[in-house]
């Protein structure tokens, strides 16, 4: 594939249109951005694009938000990071304001209650999509320490009910020392 050079109008119009049609919330979202812009533009590559879904999900706000703010700015500096806030944050802008208007004639409905339940199902195996994505690519690494705090993280979450927080720290301080002790040894030890 050959990549088309990054443009604010398709950035725009492509971060909309994800935004606009998928339901679920940010981890829904975000293996669509990874495909739209990984996979069929070819503007920023996998392993960048998980890293910013990864910072994306790390820092506060939207995963959707913060990712589509990163991957604007990774390609158009700020002009793209306000293009791409923007596509992101427009639909369920409007979507939600169209269900304030009509909210008292469906909340009771049976149909869209069904509808809404059925619709968990799509978004749970999306979810595990990126669970499955994102856990390979660290095990494609090959190294260990990644995995370790991969998995305890997940049992200091699910099994000991940690803060997140907590879990979130202590793995970006275990990251940065690790990047940082892996650099001195790269560089012989000089420097920081």
């Amino acid at each position: 594939m050959n990549p088309a050079k990054p443009n604010l109008r398709t950035l725009f119009t492509s971060v909309f249109k994800i935004s606009a049609f998928t339901f679920g919330g940010g981890y829904v979202i975000v293996p669509l951005m990874r495909k739209r812009f990984s996979q069929e533009l070819g503007w920023v590559n996998e392993d960048e694009m998980l890293d910013m879904i990864a910072i994306g999900q790390s820092a506060p706000g939207p995963i959707a938000v913060n990712t589509s703010i990163m991957l604007g700015y990774r390609l158009l500096g700020v002009p793209g990071a306000l293009m791409a806030v923007l596509g992101t944050s427009l639909p369920p802008l409007i979507i939600l304001s169209l269900v304030t208007v009509f909210y008292d004639s469906v909340r009771d409905n049976k149909s869209i209650a069904t509808l809404l339940n059925a619709m968990r199902a799509g978004v749970a195996a999306v979810i595990a999509d990126v669970v499955w994505t994102m856990g390979g690519s660290i095990f494609k690494m090959a190294r260990p320490l990644p995995v370790l705090l991969m998995v305890l993280a997940f049992l200091a979450v699910w099994l000991f009910r940690f803060p997140i927080i907590l879990v979130l720290i202590f793995c970006g301080v275990a990251g940065f020392a690790d990047t940082w002790i892996r650099r001195r040894q790269k560089s012989g030890g000089d420097g920081i």
